[in-house]
């Protein structure tokens, strides 16, 4: 396992680090291989917010990519919820892996590259961050549930039936959407 601990807007001393390695060894023993993790500890500056120290991780595996952020009044305290929520969704995962019975196929993400992006026009909205990663194959079913397990609105990964670029997005309504390429 490759763990990097990041700061932002706080020095990450040697204890804590220590402390963040011990708690995110839990989770490398229930996942068959996380080759990368990558967690980031930050503090934010607003003084009216309480819950200021946040740990946010992303775990890469030859599986799922899991993705966690959880903040609290302490450092330590906001790395044990964030792992509780890792834990939680690898067992959510377990289980859809065990009802699906099947696909061995690897369905995981790989590493996030962000690079700053220099605005096309003065006047528009501005790009501030942009993400490089491999779309690989896979079907809509294993798209919601990595779209399940990172957290986000959507997911973009390449139809296995088609080979084409698909977009698979969370509606309001609770259900999944697709959009395919005409």
């Amino acid at each position: 396992m490759q763990l990097k601990v990041k700061g932002k807007n706080v020095e990450v001393s040697d204890s804590i680090r220590q402390y963040a390695e011990e708690k995110l060894a839990k989770l490398e023993r229930q996942l068959a291989d996380p080759t990368q993790i990558e967690l980031e500890l930050a503090v934010e500056k607003n003084p009216s917010i309480a819950a200021n120290h946040v740990a946010e991780a992303t775990i890469w595996t030859k599986g799922p990519t899991l993705r966690a952020r959880e903040s609290a009044e302490d450092v330590r305290a906001s790395i044990d919820q964030l792992v509780e929520k890792l834990e939680r969704q690898v067992v959510r995962y377990r289980e859809k892996k065990k009802r699906r019975r099947g696909s061995a196929r690897d369905n995981g993400s790989a590493g996030v590259v962000g690079t700053p992006v220099v605005p096309a026009s003065e006047e528009g909205p501005l790009i501030v961050k942009t993400k490089q990663f491999a779309v690989k194959p896979m079907t809509p079913e294993e798209a919601v549930l990595q779209l399940e397990l990172v957290g986000h609105d959507f997911f973009v990964f390449r139809n296995a039936d088609s080979g084409e670029v698909n977009v698979v997005y969370r509606r309001l309504d609770g259900n999944y959407g697709l959009i395919e390429p005409q």
